[in-house]
């Protein structure tokens, strides 16, 4: 079977359009790859430890629900990584911040390493949550991991209020 010159033509024609419109998308993104592989540890981190500790806590399990949140949390740093880059491509270049992205990203992941920390904890039985806030300003590390608050104080004090 024959190949038309017109269908190699068309092929080609595609291809070119194909990489010109992609190529920016791939450069921008190449850039990110690090965060992007981050995000990635973390979600897995947190769900591995999330699952465990809902399981210790009594919780009913359901993989459906798992794969939910661990696909919705995947998507919010897909928009938190692309976000960062924008500002970071906008006004970092600008500004003369070239770490811009990564200060933004550095809140995002705070928070998700919070969370993979106090899972864990609730995991293994340590009746304790850490503040990764506290670690800047910093020079040791004491009164970073916090007492866990009972929860019937909680309930006391919402009872007051």
């Amino acid at each position: 079977m024959k190949i038309r010159k017109e269908n190699m033509q068309e092929r080609n024609i595609i291809s070119g359009a194909m990489a010109t419109v992609i190529s920016p998308f791939v450069e921008f993104y190449q850039a990110l790859a690090p965060f992007l592989i981050l995000a990635l540890v973390l979600i897995v981190a947190d769900t591995r430890f999330g699952v465990e500790a809902s399981v210790k806590r009594g919780e009913t399990f359901r993989p459906s629900r798992m794969m939910r949140r661990a696909i919705n949390k995947l998507v919010d740093y897909i928009c938190w990584i692309t976000l960062a880059g924008v500002v970071g491509n906008a006004f970092g270049s600008v500004l003369g911040i070239p770490v811009l992205s990564a200060l933004i990203l550095l809140v995002v992941y705070g928070i998700e390493l919070t969370s993979c920390f106090n899972n864990y904890f609730e995991f293994k039985g340590i009746n304790k949550t850490i503040n990764i806030w506290k670690l800047f300003g910093r020079k040791e590390l004491e009164g970073v991991i916090e007492d866990k608050p009972q929860e019937n104080e909680h309930q006391g004090n919402s009872q007051h209020e």
